[in-house]
């Protein structure tokens, strides 16, 4: 598709409000909240997991840590009505803070830190880095906190001292990657009544807390004529941005336009999918299946109408993927070369580390054509591993039809990753009208 054709679809303002959502979300409560905030805006009402449901007509959603599950329930729908699954995850490689963090050496006070998920971890040094996640007070209650200034450092070792490291930098996860944040001795307690004290909190009430690294520097256009975007945490904050519009959008048309709905759309925006979803907010927990099944039962419905439900839905888990590498071409599958602003691509792996088949190529196909976007296809290098995602998770532990696409980026699982910045738009169009059904 010609350039000309291609900005025809391309809406910048999506992409304007994509990088809002990743200024507003360093972490994944903080991209829950994002969303949820969104959400509402467009009528959807938060349910609590411990309360009883009812099963009017509406959009609601529930938020479990860094997981957020939203569904729209359309006016006429019964029981048995199937379900057209958007899947997520808010989670992003980085640094987290561990349990006792302040440390230092040498006279530098430092913060200890975990490394958390596939991280290349070159990409981490010599960068301006903020805290975020949340705070668990003493009465249970939590406290979202985001300390947008650079307060961390990974500090590279001077060339002058490494003359080699250009031959190849070798880092040590424990001993390198080590942010520093202060000079002194090391004041046991610091870090945690710093974060307390900004976030307007008595340091003596906290007694627990995740934080989390991030990258302080903005996402922003690139390029001549801005055709790139480059930002952190694009994946997967770019699909989580992308599904929560078009579940708002399709439920705002449903609402306003009378559209008529055959499925009942939903959004699932798991975490910890980078370290294997497996945890209660993870795809490999019941919370997604729960939620389909108290929705049919708030609906009037028995066992069977679960069953009947579930056989017709179908889940698009959607991910970042890999575009072709300029100066790494090799490490590609040469007939499949997916490029930015190409349009979505449709991820493929025999071995089932990618969920989609050749019925999935065809819902896929039939939403990007009815969204009239491009799309393009993705197959690994047989020489090279392939990745995974919350797709086969999904497709096994509820027994639904999966596909999985994402979009093509470059440096994924880096502090910084790379796409094309008229992508997230048709991504949320094609999402939009897979949605519709």
């Amino acid at each position: 598709m010609s350039t000309a054709a291609r900005q025809a679809f391309f809406d910048r303002t999506h992409t304007d409000d994509l990088i809002a959502f990743l200024g507003t979300s360093p972490s994944p409560y903080h991209a829950v909240a994002s969303a949820a905030e969104r959400l509402e805006k467009a009528g959807f009402r938060q349910v609590l997991e411990t309360d009883a449901w009812d099963g009017v007509a509406g959009g609601r959603y529930v938020v479990r840590g860094g997981a957020l599950i939203a569904w729209y329930v359309p006016a006429g729908a019964g029981p048995e009505t199937p379900f057209r699954v958007v899947g997520t995850h808010t989670d992003s490689p980085n640094l987290r803070v561990k349990p006792i963090p302040d440390t230092g050496s040498a006279g530098w006070r430092q913060v200890a830190v975990e490394i958390y998920g596939g991280v290349p971890l070159n990409t981490w040094l010599d960068r301006d880095l903020g805290l975020s996640g949340r705070l668990t007070l003493r009465d249970g209650s939590r406290r979202l906190v985001q300390l947008d200034e650079p307060l961390l450092r990974v500090p590279q070792l001077a060339i002058h001292l490494d003359r080699q490291v250009n031959d190849g930098m070798k880092l040590d996860k424990q001993r390198h990657l080590t942010p520093i944040w202060g000079l002194g001795p090391v004041d046991e307690g610091a870090l945690i009544a710093y974060v307390a004290q900004r976030a307007g909190v008595d340091a003596a009430e906290v007694t627990g807390w995740d934080l989390m690294t991030h990258d302080v520097q903005p996402a922003s256009y690139l390029g001549r004529d801005r055709e790139l975007l480059a930002g952190p945490r694009l994946d997967n904050l770019l699909s989580v941005h992308a599904a929560t519009a078009a579940l708002a959008a399709v439920a705002t048309a449903a609402e306003t336009d009378g559209a008529a709905l055959p499925y009942i759309p939903v959004l699932a925006a798991f975490d910890h999918e980078e370290t294997g979803s497996e945890s209660d907010t993870g795809a490999q927990s019941p919370l997604l299946g729960n939620v389909l099944e108290r929705s049919v039962y708030a609906r009037g419905g028995a066992l069977e109408d679960r069953a009947r439900a579930l056989a017709g839905t179908v889940c698009l888990s959607s991910d970042m993927g890999h575009a072709v590498h300029p100066n790494y071409s090799e490490r590609h599958e040469p007939g499949h070369q997916p490029l930015p602003n190409g349009g979505p691509i449709l991820k493929v792996n025999v071995n089932n580390r990618y969920a989609t088949d050749g019925v999935g190529r065809a819902v896929f196909a039939a939403a990007c054509e009815k969204a009239g976007v491009p799309w393009q296809t993705f197959v690994s290098n047989n020489a090279m591993p392939c990745g995974t995602t919350i797709g086969p998770i999904t497709a096994a532990r509820l027994g639904i039809q999966t596909v999985d696409c994402g979009i093509a980026a470059l440096s994924m699982h880096s502090a910084r990753e790379l796409c094309g910045a008229e992508d997230p738009y048709l991504l949320a169009s094609a999402i939009k009208a897979f949605l519709e059904g």
